[in-house]
C-alpha cells in the first residue's frame, strides 16, 4: 500500500491539522504495516504557481510542446505530482480551513494535479475524470464552527474539495473536522477528540489488510 500525505499548513509541528492527519496516516500503517508513506509538505515547500505552456494547456488552446518535460517548468512539475497522486492508494490531507476555504498552497496543488487531457477529459456529457477512485482522507482545521447546529461561518471546502477532486475520479473522501480551534486548550481538546471518535468509526484499531 502507498500513502501520499499532503500537509497544508505553515504552522509547522504546531499545526492541529498535520497533527490529525499524522494520526489518520499511523492508522492507515498500522492497518498495513508494510505501507510506504510519501509526505508533500506544501505549507513548508510551496508549489510555484503555473507558467504560460501550462497555462494554454489548462485552457486546451493548445497542446504541450513535445519537449516541454525536458525543459522543466510547470508542465513537468505537473506530470510529477500527477504520477506521484497515480501511485498512492490512499490520500491523506492536512489542512486549515482559509477564508472559508482551501489555502493557497492546496489550491496550487490542485491546479498542478487537475489538468484537462491527463488527469480528466472532456465528454458531451462534462467532466470524465481519468484516474482510479481511492479513499480520500481530509483532516481540516478551523477557527470557527461550519458544521452542525453551531455553524457560524461558510463552508465553502468542502463542496469545492469534492467536486475538484471528484473532477479527476477522486469521490471517496472521508472529512474530520477540528473547529474552532481559537477557543482555548479545552475546545481544542474537545475537537481532536470527537475527531479521534469519528476516525474509529471510520479506521477502527486492531484490524489489518
Amino acid at each position: 500500500m502507498k500513502i501520499l500525505h499532503i500537509v497544508c499548513s505553515p504552522r509547522g509541528a504546531e499545526s492541529l491539522s498535520l497533527r490529525f492527519s499524522q494520526r489518520i496516516v499511523a492508522r492507515l500503517v498500522a492497518r498495513h504495516p508494510c505501507a510506504e508513506v510519501t509526505t508533500r509538505d506544501l505549507g513548508a515547500v510551496p508549489l510555484p504557481h503555473a507558467d504560460e505552456d501550462y497555462g494554454h494547456a489548462l485552457a486546451g488552446s493548445r497542446p504541450p510542446p513535445d519537449d516541454a518535460p525536458a525543459h522543466g517548468g510547470s508542465l513537468l512539475r505537473s506530470d510529477q505530482l500527477i504520477a506521484e497522486l497515480e501511485r498512492a492508494d490512499t490520500l491523506v490531507i492536512g489542512t486549515p480551513m482559509h477564508n472559508y476555504t482551501v489555502p493557497s498552497v492546496l489550491k496550487a496543488w490542485l491546479d498542478h494535479v487537475i489538468r484537462v487531457h491527463r488527469t480528466f477529459r472532456l465528454t458531451p456529457e462534462g467532466k470524465k475524470g481519468l484516474l482510479a477512485d481511492r479513499p480520500v482522507y481530509v483532516a481540516v482545521a478551523a477557527g470557527g464552527s461550519y458544521t452542525g447546529a453551531d455553524a457560524r461561518q461558510p463552508d465553502f471546502l468542502t463542496p469545492y474539495l469534492q467536486a475538484a477532486l471528484g473532477t479527476i475520479g477522486l469521490r471517496d473522501l472521508r472529512f474530520f473536522p477540528l473547529q474552532r480551534m481559537v477557543g482555548g486548550e479545552a475546545r481544542v481538546e474537545e475537537a481532536l477528540r470527537d475527531a479521534q471518535a469519528l476516525l474509529e468509526r471510520q479506521l477502527p484499531a486492531g484490524l489489518s489488510a
